[in-house]
């Protein structure tokens, strides 16, 4: 190899040896690599940069926008429940999450499924004080698996079955020797689910039955601290609530960590202590206790507001409101007055909806509170709030809760209509010209455009750390292909186990093991172009039907082992707190299930 191969291998060899430390973040590792094979001269800068404005980088910046608007409209709730229902454990989770998953990653992109879920999987973390760490990453290991099932499933398939396709339309005397000829379009589309299927089956009983012991807890479980200010909290069913007629324990009103309905104030009957079993009616008033979280998540469900009238009478758009807590000081006029009394609104511009008194259980409704000093409010006001009160004399403290938006359910169907269609575009776009990324950007603009998300947090929800991890990845793989080194490495290995006339399948297996090993260092695309003519020509030194190999190259394309070979695992890396061996230790042995499976199935479905 010459200079500039062995110069990329030592600078991606010092990239994975930072990135294990965790001493460095992925994006600064990645990018700052990349740099120094630019300065290098070992890649051009152009084509370095590359990946920066790939089809996958765009795509998963809108992908956010897309995903932000589902979560600002509560659409992400509504879906989850009717799909995948309320899981009782980890392991249910994983059964309710892992299958729906793959199966649609087979069908459409699954970088989309895996950001609809991340926001989904944080939710159930929290309702089953789980770390969300136990299922992030099975998320994206189904994902990757069901991208497996049909051509369409992932841009690598679509990429080697365009290289078959062009390969057998060309003059080869070994093929029309053989009597070989392209197969129909159903084998095409379907012939790597022949593999895949199994391999989608038993990865994902495998992911259940061993990722609780394989897979560390980096996330701590989101529950309840012992400190934490407890808020008394009324709200009210209205009259088109989803959730009337229903029971407290369907409504989901049991499952929230750290969160007690203490009554139900039903037409001035106060029923304490209700069971699970009874039915939600409209207009009832529902008395919690509970912690910041869980009133936040009361908010988010449909038809369930705070049983005050002021909100709604508070000036500006809802898109500009947001929760606050303050604590009322010695100086403040509110001292002594009740919280309808105390014309609270009018003074700021704020609705109380919750009050935590420290160490004290408050008795009767949130109007009849009467305000001490050092009582902490919670409020539901605009954005503002925050800077014209910092050094108002009435409060101690004044802070703001992050997260905290109203969520917008009168646009929940009109952001599930926009996913419904972005789908429709991502599996039958090319019939109408609309290639994936115009899809999924339109899509993420009709999301602003209705409203379903804002401006700003559609800017805020792009996360860039991912995206320059990702384009820095595609641009190293660049150089990898650009000095040389992955094509002498790949060429070195198949040279000598060709001369040593081996059996088909354990070529197969060399040639799996290979492809997988460049998937982990590039990107899955990039190592099918390198591997596809190595394929084909070791089934003509062979003298053997290529499919076998064809269709195993698609599935080595499985990233599991790194958090840098594939999108979606760099996607859960940071929200799930990982550490870079943490992607080995589930997905080496998962790996090699997968490899175990192709030697077995790919024969057998399509003989030598």
């Amino acid at each position: 190899m010459a200079f500039e191969a062995w110069f990329t291998l030592a600078i991606i060899a010092l990239i994975i040896v930072a990135l294990i430390s965790n001493r460095i973040g992925m994006d600064v590792a990645m990018l700052g690599g990349l740099v120094v094979l630019m300065a290098a001269g070992v890649v051009p800068v152009g084509k370095a940069i590359e990946g920066f404005a790939s089809q996958a980088v765009l795509m998963i910046g809108g992908l956010y926008v897309v995903a932000a608007g589902m979560r600002e409209t509560g659409a992400i709730e509504i879906a989850a429940n009717r799909l995948l229902g309320r899981p009782a454990s980890a392991t249910e989770a994983k059964i309710r999450l892992l299958g729906p998953v793959a199966l649609l990653s087979g069908f459409m992109n699954n970088t989309p499924i895996v950001a609809m879920c991340i926001p989904l999987v944080r939710n159930w973390s929290r309702r089953l004080e789980i770390s969300p760490s136990t299922l992030y990453m099975p998320l994206s290991f189904a994902a990757i698996l069901g991208g497996r099932l049909t051509m369409i499933g992932t841009a690598s398939n679509l990429v080697v079955i365009g290289l078959f396709t062009q390969y057998m339309t060309q003059d080869h005397p070994w093929i029309v020797e053989m009597g070989i000829s392209t197969p129909p379009e159903w084998v095409l589309f379907f012939g790597v689910g022949a593999i895949g299927l199994p391999c989608v089956v038993l990865g994902i009983i495998f992911i259940i039955l061993t990722s609780r012991f394989l897979l560390p807890n980096r996330m701590p479980a989101d529950s309840t601290p012992l400190d934490a200010r407890t808020y008394q909290v009324e709200m009210i069913v209205q009259s088109d609530a989803p959730i009337a007629g229903s029971t407290i324990e369907h409504a989901g009103l049991r499952q929230l960590p750290g969160l007690f309905l203490s009554q139900i104030d039903r037409g001035g009957v106060i029923m304490p202590a209700v069971g699970p079993e009874e039915v939600l009616e409209a207009g009832d008033r529902l008395g919690f206790v509970g912690v910041l979280e869980s009133v936040m998540d009361l908010r988010r469900i449909r038809g369930l507001e705070p049983a005050t009238d002021q909100t709604t009478k508070l000036s500006g758009s809802t898109g500009s409101r947001t929760l606050v807590e303050v604590v009322v000081s010695a100086n403040s006029p509110l001292v002594g007055h009740t919280v309808r009394g105390s014309r609270f609104r009018t003074r700021y511009n704020a609705a109380i909806i919750a009050v935590h008194r420290q160490g004290e259980k408050m008795e009767g409704k949130i109007g009849d509170i009467r305000l001490r000093i050092g009582d902490t409010l919670l409020l539901d006001t605009h954005v503002g709030f925050l800077e014209s009160h910092r050094d108002d004399p009435d409060f101690y403290l004044i802070s703001k809760v992050d997260e905290s938006r109203p969520i917008r359910h009168d646009r929940a169907m009109i952001s599930i209509g926009i996913l419904a269609l972005m789908v429709g575009l991502l599996i039958g776009g090319s019939h109408i010209n609309i290639p994936p990324l115009l899809a999924v950007w339109i899509s993420a603009m009709l999301m602003v455009f209705s409203r379903s998300v804002s401006g700003t947090v559609a800017r805020a929800s792009i996360n860039l750390q991912v995206l320059v991890s990702i384009g820095a990845a595609i641009g190293l793989g660049a150089a990898l292909e650009q000095s040389g080194a992955a094509s002498s490495i790949v060429g070195w290995l198949i040279g000598g186990a060709t001369e040593m006339q081996l059996h088909p399948t354990v070529m197969l297996l060399i040639l799996f093991v290979i492809a997988n090993a460049l998937s982990q260092l590039i990107t899955p695309y990039a190592a099918s172009v390198l591997m596809f003519p190595i394929v084909m020509q070791a089934a003509e030194l062979l003298g053997i039907n290529p499919l076998a190999y064809v269709f195993t190259l698609m599935i080595a394309g499985c990233n599991f082992s790194t958090p840098i070979g594939y999108q979606t695992n760099l996607m859960v890396y940071g929200p799930g707190g990982y550490h870079f061996l943490d992607y080995a230790k589930l997905g080496i042995p998962l790996t090699i299930l997968v490899a175990v499976i192709c030697l077995i199935v790919a024969p057998a479905v399509f003989p030598y």
